[in-house]
C-alpha cells in the first residue's frame, strides 16, 4: 500500500470528537459511565459485519487462552481487543492506521479499567512495529479490503507470529457475482477497495507460511442480519443513540444499502479463516 493510499484510507475512516460522539450515545442510552462494559458499546464498538455476534463467532472458531498476548492488526476504536481481554483474560496490542480510532481505543479502555490489558499503537500492518515472533495469537477484522499489497500484509502477520500460532481473519471477500456499488462502509469509491475471493485469500495466506485450519462463510447470516437491521430501522424515528453511523458518516445509509445488495447479488461474502502458522 503507498503512503497515498494510506492516507487516504486514514481520511475516509477519521472522525474528530468520536469519543465526545460515543460518550453522549451511552449517556442517552442510561448507561453507567464509571462502569461500563465492552457490551455497553457493542452497537458501535466492532466495526465489522454482524458485530459482536460475529465477534463471538469467530471466537468458537478460534480459542484463545488466558494470558496469550493477542495482535489485533487494524484494532479500531478496540471493540474486538477489548473482548478478548474482558472475557478471555487475554493481553492484546492493538494497531490502526487512522489516529482518532487509536486515541478513541485508549480513552475508551481506560474507562473500562482494561488498559493494564490492551494498548493501542497508531502504525501500517504493513509495517509493523513489533519484534519476530512477538505474538501468541493475531486477528484482523475487516482490514484486508483496504489493503493492495496483500502478500506483504500476511507476511508480517507470519513475521510477528511465533510458529504455530493462530491467526484469525474475517473479511469481506469478493463474490462471484460481478460489479461492485459504491460507497460502502469500507470506502467512498473502487480506489481505495481491494477485495479478494475466498480462493485467492487462502492461497496468499499459504505463499505466507500459513495452514488453513478453519473456515466459516457467514454470506446468509449476514443477510439474515441486515433484513433485520432495517426492519428495525423502518420502525424507528431515527438512528439509534450509539450505532455504526457514528463510524461511517452522513451516508451511513447508503452505504449499508450497498452492503447489503452485494450480498443479495453474491458480489461479496463475508468469511472467517482461521490458518496456523508453520
Amino acid at each position: 500500500m503507498s503512503t497515498e493510499l494510506e492516507k487516504a484510507v486514514a481520511a475516509h475512516y477519521s472522525r474528530p470528537d468520536l469519543e465526545d460522539a460515543i460518550i453522549d450515545g451511552l449517556r442517552r442510552n442510561g448507561a453507567a459511565l464509571d462502569k461500563l462494559h465492552p457490551k455497553d458499546i457493542a452497537p458501535v464498538d466492532e466495526f465489522h459485519t454482524a458485530g459482536r455476534l460475529a465477534t463471538m463467532k469467530a471466537l468458537k472458531l478460534f480459542p484463545v487462552e488466558k494470558d496469550m498476548h493477542v495482535l489485533d492488526a487494524g484494532s479500531g476504536i478496540g471493540g474486538t481487543a477489548r473482548v478478548l481481554a474482558a472475557e478471555c483474560g487475554c493481553r492484546v496490542t492493538g494497531l490502526d492506521l487512522t489516529p482518532d480510532y487509536v486515541e478513541t481505543a485508549r480513552r475508551l479502555t481506560e474507562r473500562m479499567g482494561l488498559a493494564d490489558q490492551c494498548r493501542f499503537e497508531t502504525g501500517s500492518v504493513l509495517s509493523m512495529p513489533f519484534d519476530d515472533a512477538e505474538f501468541d495469537a493475531a486477528l484482523t477484522f475487516h482490514v484486508a479490503m483496504n489493503i493492495a499489497d496483500r502478500a506483504r500484509f500476511y507476511g508480517e502477520l507470519a513475521r510477528t507470529l511465533r510458529p504455530g500460532a493462530q491467526l484469525c481473519i474475517f473479511d469481506v471477500m469478493d463474490g462471484p457475482g460481478a460489479g461492485m456499488r459504491y460507497p460502502v462502509p469500507w470506502a467512498e469509491t473502487h480506489e481505495t477497495s481491494f477485495l479478494k475471493s475466498r480462493d485467492e485469500t487462502v492461497s496468499l495466506l499459504e505463499a505466507a507460511g500459513f495452514k488453513l485450519d478453519n473456515e466459516e462463510n457467514l454470506r446468509a447470516f449476514a443477510i439474515d442480519f441486515f433484513r433485520e437491521v432495517f426492519a428495525r430501522a423502518a420502525d424507528a424515528d431515527g438512528p439509534p443513540p450509539l450505532g455504526l453511523h457514528l463510524l461511517t458518516g452522513g451516508n451511513s445509509p447508503e452505504k449499508f444499502s450497498n452492503y447489503a445488495k452485494a450480498l443479495d447479488d453474491h458480489q461479496i461474502e463475508p468469511v472467517i479463516l482461521i490458518a496456523r502458522r508453520n
